[in-house]
């Protein structure tokens, strides 16, 4: 991010002051640090210290203060309005006792990078993995997770996707009520625990983005408030309380603070890329760029020509966000794609209730997501009473996030089951091999590489009242599920210290469970080395229905010497004496064999027996197969017979 001056202070002092964002605390390098705060509820304002000095600051144009103060990196501070109470910064860099204490002074050039040579990350090509610093190890720190990257690069994961790190309220949390959005949060670490952590990601060659929450703020330890009501609107209906003001009285410098949030973690902290949480709850009718194609834009301004990947959350699927600017888009990289995992989990486990009754987990469902991402683009969602999504015409494959976990869904199981403790063994690996082989973005969710025991439940650590309102929302929120009602007593209280304890990784199970990691590693290598065909263009994948619970998928090559097909069959042995289908005609000349099986028994399988018994088809109930061009086969055009006619 560019450093700029502070132009528009009318203190002839601070004009000549460089800085790197347009609010917050910027330590100067010669023992004094410029401060500066959005305050026009204030007619004062005063930096607070921790030793007790009171320090004016200079009113500017538009409710802005600012001035020079006598301090280091490591001093604490507040805001002081009005010559009353005092308040942590709303763009503080650390909150080291949490939201409600003093703000520190960060000095983000003090940290030695490693990572010049690294040019970022576009979304083609990724294997993304996403993980909660608190729960992905033990110890629930930036240095632990460090410590444990070198098994996701192992795997063949290219980059890491970090649940929300704004600081929250609480002992534990999930991140998505984060209050000071510059701060990383303090339980896991310092701010250069967290830079140590992206810059050895970079020198194994990992990517790393971060979940990010710009549609609310958390219900405790909010104080932007005390500065400005103008943070909030109360215009549009939220899921979590007020919205964030984006297009009313006052909002320009909401959505400079906001826009500055999405380049200040690409610049000060070297992330690849940012995922936006929620959108649909980002509201913002203004007549200018809409507010989430400028933080992209910021955000690849910060990156100072490395490459980075912006991806959205969009519960209503619209496909404006991944549209090029040009062509009246928000300029995005991608999109997480739930459809593909509806379909998966009824699929898998047979069950439809609630968001998973407009899915059948039918085999056309995996061909039609497979080559247009999603399965909604406009028609009636009757869960929903309404119609949902847009047409992806056009679109790659890649700009569609897909998965079988996330932090999420995982939770919504009630007692935060993964994936292959609701299903069979066969049909999980099975799955698994659709998505890591299928022409999306593939993403796992932590531990899934391992066949983690370890559940995924909703944690959140808040005082007696909201503990309570929180178990309350959450029972609400999971009796749509028929299949939980009356289970009240079971389900964990996200309030429990325990809840959040029983979520974390025992990496133990990595030697316990090589099965499942082989299962993964093989498949994602598999991916890389075949990456113009796994990875191709939309016109070069098409598919078959091959029975009520088996299909088809080809994947073409220019010749087709290097076709691949990939049969997924989710039911019982499928046996034909013949398929009338072209997707499963081998190239000229050559035939099919078996280039890769779910079933082998390095994964846990029973072995895979021959395809083509007495030259009829017999693919394996529950398995995954892929098929590659072999030997080359006599030619079809014999002697001519009278026999033939």
């Amino acid at each position: 991010m560019k450093e700029h001056s502070v132009l528009e202070s009318t203190n002839p002092d601070l004009k000549s002051v460089a800085r790197r964002l347009p609010i917050g605390s910027e330590y100067q390098r010669n023992d004094t640090t410029h401060f500066r705060v959005w305050a026009p509820a204030a007619q004062a304002v005063e930096v607070a210290f921790e030793d007790g000095r009171l320090v004016p600051l200079q009113p500017e144009k538009g409710g802005y203060f600012s001035g020079l103060a006598a301090s280091q990196p490591g001093d604490r501070y507040r805001f002081r309005l009005d010559g009353d109470r005092a308040y942590p910064d709303p763009a503080s860099r650390y909150q080291p006792d949490g939201p409600h204490g003093p703000s520190e002074i960060v000095d983000p050039s003090a940290f030695s990078w490693t990572d010049q040579a690294w040019r970022g990350a576009s979304l083609k090509g990724q294997v993304l993995y996403e993980l909660h610093i608190g729960t992905f190890t033990r110890e629930g720190t930036y240095a632990a997770a460090r410590e444990r990257l070198h098994s996701i690069a192992d795997l063949g994961v290219t980059t890491i996707e970090i649940m929300p790190l704004a600081e929250f309220d609480g002992r534990f949390g999930w991140g998505y009520d984060g209050v000071d959005l510059f701060a990383p949060s303090h339980l896991y670490g310092s701010p250069d625990d967290l830079r140590g952590l992206i810059d050895h990601a970079h020198r194994l060659g990992l990517g790393v983005i971060l979940d990010v929450v710009y549609n609310h703020f958390g219900p405790s330890g909010n104080y932007t408030a005390a500065f400005s009501r103008s943070y909030m609107s109360t215009r549009y209906p939220n899921e979590w309380g007020d919205a964030i003001n984006f297009d009313g009285d006052d909002s320009a410098p909401v959505r400079e603070f906001f826009i500055a949030n999405a380049g200040y973690w690409i610049d000060e902290f070297h992330f690849d890329g940012l995922r936006l949480d929620a959108t649909q709850q980002i509201f913002d009718a203004s007549n200018g760029p809409h507010i989430l194609t400028e933080v992209g834009r910021r955000a690849r301004e910060a990156a100072a020509g490395r490459t980075i990947f912006v991806v959205a959350e969009n519960e209503h699927q619209d496909v404006a966000l991944v549209r090029p600017i040009d062509a009246n888009g928000y300029g995005l990289d991608g999109m997480w794609n739930d459809d593909l995992h509806h379909s998966a989990m009824v699929a898998i486990t047979g069950h439809r209730e609630a968001y998973y009754s407009d899915s059948t987990g039918e085999p056309q469902e995996f061909i039609s997501a497979a080559k247009y991402g999603f399965l909604f683009q406009g028609q009636r969602y009757a869960w929903q009473h309404k119609r949902r999504g847009t047409p992806t015409w056009g679109l790659p494959p890649w700009a569609f996030v897909a998965f079988l976990q996330n932090h999420d869904q995982v939770s919504n199981s009630g007692h935060g089951q993964r994936g292959h403790q609701v299903t069979s063994p066969g049909r999980w690996r099975a799955m698994t091999a659709y998505l890591l082989l299928g022409p999306e973005t593939p993403m796992l969710f932590q531990g899934q590489e391992i066949a983690a025991s370890a559940p995924f439940v909703f944690f959140a650590n808040f005082d007696r009242d909201l503990a309570a309102a929180v178990k309350k929302g959450r029972a609400e929120f999971l009796a749509q599920f028929p299949s939980l009602v009356g289970a009240d007593g079971s389900l964990m209280d996200p309030g429990d210290p325990s809840a959040f304890e029983r979520c974390k990784i025992d990496w133990r199970e990595l030697d316990m469970h090589r099965a499942a990691h082989a299962l993964h590693a093989d498949l994602i290598a598999l991916r890389r080395v075949h990456a113009s065909i796994f990875g191709g263009p939309p016109e070069h994948l098409d598919g078959c229905v091959l029975s009520n619970s088996a299909f088809a998928l080809r994947y073409f090559s220019s010749d087709h010497s290097q076709d691949r097909v990939l049969l997924i069959n989710l039911g019982s042995d499928l046996i034909r004496k013949s398929f009338g289908e072209p997707l499963l005609a081998p190239p000229a000349a050559a035939d099919w064999h078996i280039e890769w099986s779910s079933e082998e028994v390095r994964y846990g399988g029973q072995g895979t027996p021959e395809l083509w018994p007495g030259e009829a088809w017999r693919i394996p109930g529950e398995c995954a197969v892929v098929l590659a061009p072999g030997s080359q086969r006599e030619p079809l055009l014999g002697p001519w017979s009278p026999k033939e006619i």
